[in-house]
């Protein structure tokens, strides 16, 4: 037999997540030495003024600021730059909670989770639950999905549903599903919250302040998006999971093997005893994620509730604020740091709970070495939000954003009423595959396309709304969107497998959002 028949036929593989991200910066890199690069002129707000668009030199000679010397400034990206790039992407700001706070959550959480599953109150609590549903499970689904779903459209729960893979995998699993399940229930749940943006303020909020409309305009047609892509979304998932409940689809996960095995036996003979300790571990977890919710949502800033605000100064101004400390802020304007202290906060106190009277030599079991190592097991996920982030620097540094942002303004002008929403559309797919947040892209575009819409004779809240749905698509299967990534990462799913399951749920999305726009534009 002749040696090569002997060799195994390589199978090609899907590319890792970090692989697919740091092959997009270099191919951004690439980019930055053929597209011209071009910059805007700047509002006082520091947004850019439309038709003010100009090339500008990559090699040019500029005064320092500080020194009022010249030097050459050279915008292509070269070698150094993509290897730097995932560096600056932690580290670089583009809000007051930059990556490595994100990061630095992540890493928290892990921790906290470590020890949480050390106490197998999550154990017993979902075994507990699934028995009792009594082979109706499918039904979590769609309860699941809806809550994302109002999460996404009211203050634009995405980064933050890396936090509820802890909740539901392990339920999903128990249940008699995969990995490939749970990210469904998470990514398309909150996703389609994001696409049908009714009230979201770092979406349609931050575009229609740029657009210089109200966020009420254009409400209507968002929320017909939003429940038609919910309704969607639930029936692609709840068709999915039971073909997996009928063994199909067994190497779309590798959680959805031995370990759904594993729960699945679990769940009928070694769930553990749901004590009284664990019971109350298992509410302070609970209560844990609704302080989360509660504690995002703009009470204050966006909706003008004040009872959060009211609460947090009666408490700051008695002498329980003294020793709490003055630096707490109320609930509705934390981000991740405050979530990080709460992660953390609340694994020390389950910890206690767990650990009291339990005394161990090894450094490992005992309650920081517990935490030590759950923070391990989420290290690739907070290394993946920083990789994510390099893609935007990239391309921020070799001035080519400007420009794409300038073509879309070119295709979008004189445009036909009718076809300029689907067509705004169709421009926010690549603008926002390549800038992921949604608050910096309504910032750094709406100013330049949303008066378009007036030469159409067209509400400009229509090009609010074509951003809105195009960035809610791709924040749902793109590969620089971090909360995708890591999300995969934590349901063990690769990513070829999620396009492969999902791209024509993005495709059906986009043919929705484009013939409500369109309906609506012509009535």
């Amino acid at each position: 037999m002749s040696e090569k028949t002997n060799k195994t036929k390589r199978k090609w593989r899907m590319p890792s997540a970090f692989a697919i991200i740091f092959g997009i910066t270099a191919f951004m890199a690439v980019l930055t030495w053929i597209v011209p690069s071009g910059a805007y002129d700047l509002n006082k707000d520091g947004t850019p003024e439309a038709g003010t668009y100009r090339q500008v030199d990559k090699i040019r000679t500029e005064k320092d600021e500080k020194t009022g010397e010249e030097k050459t400034v050279d915008v292509r990206q070269g070698v150094y730059d993509v290897l730097k790039a995932p560096v600056q992407g932690t580290l670089r700001a583009e809000n007051p909670d930059g990556a490595i706070s994100v990061m630095l959550f992540v890493l928290i959480l892990g921790g906290f989770l470590g020890i949480v599953m050390k106490t197998g109150a999550l154990d017993a609590m979902f075994g507990s639950l699934v028995r009792k549903l009594k082979g109706k499970e499918i039904f979590i689904i769609p309860i699941l999905m809806t809550f994302f779903a109002i999460g996404g459209t009211t203050y634009g729960m995405q980064e933050e549903t890396v936090a509820f893979y802890a909740l539901v995998v392990p339920l999903i699993l128990a249940a008699g599903y995969n990995g490939l399940t749970a990210a469904m229930i998470i990514i398309l749940g909150a996703g389609v919250g994001v696409l049908g943006s009714t009230i979201n303020p770092f979406s349609t909020g931050t575009a229609s302040n740029f657009a210089g409309v109200s966020i009420g305009d254009g409400l209507i047609p968002r929320l017909v998006i939003l429940v038609l892509c919910l309704v969607t979304a639930i029936a692609a998932t709840m068709m999915y999971a039971s073909k997996v409940k009928a063994g199909k689809y067994t190497n779309d996960s590798r959680a959805s093997l031995k370990e759904a095995l594993t729960a699945k036996a679990g769940v009928s003979a070694n769930v553990p005893e749901f004590t009284t300790r664990r019971k109350i571990i298992a509410s302070i977890f609970g209560l844990t994620f609704l302080i989360m919710i509660i504690s995002v949502i703009p009470w204050e800033g966006k909706f003008k509730i004040t009872f959060f605000a009211n609460i947090h100064t009666a408490i700051m101004n008695s002498a329980l604020g003294a020793i709490l400390g003055k630096t707490i802020l109320p609930l509705g304007d934390w981000y991740f740091n405050e979530l990080s202290t709460l992660f953390f906060t609340v694994a020390l106190i389950i910890g206690a709970i767990h650990f009291w009277g339990k005394r161990t030599d090894d450094e490992d079991e005992n309650l920081f070495g517990t935490f030590i190592n759950g923070a391990k097991d989420l290290l690739a996920v907070a290394l993946i939000i920083g990789f994510a982030r390099g893609v935007s620097v990239i391309m921020m540094d070799g001035q080519i954003m400007s420009t794409i942002i300038h073509a879309g303004e070119e295709l979008l002008r004189n445009v036909n009423a009718g076809f300029l929403p689907g067509l705004a559309f169709l421009v926010y797919l690549p603008l926002s595959f390549l800038v992921p947040s949604t608050s910096g892209l309504a910032t750094a575009s709406m100013p330049i396309l949303a008066p378009l819409a007036e030469f159409a004779h067209l509400d400009k809240s229509f090009i609010v709304t074509a951003f809105a749905t195009a960035a809610g698509v791709v924040n749902m299967i793109a590969p620089t969107v971090a909360s995708v990534m890591g999300g995969l990462v934590l349901a063990k799913v690769s990513y070829g497998t999620w396009v492969k399951r999902t791209w024509w749920i993005m495709v059906a999305f986009s043919v929705i959002s484009i013939a409500v726009m369109t309906v609506f534009a012509v009535l």
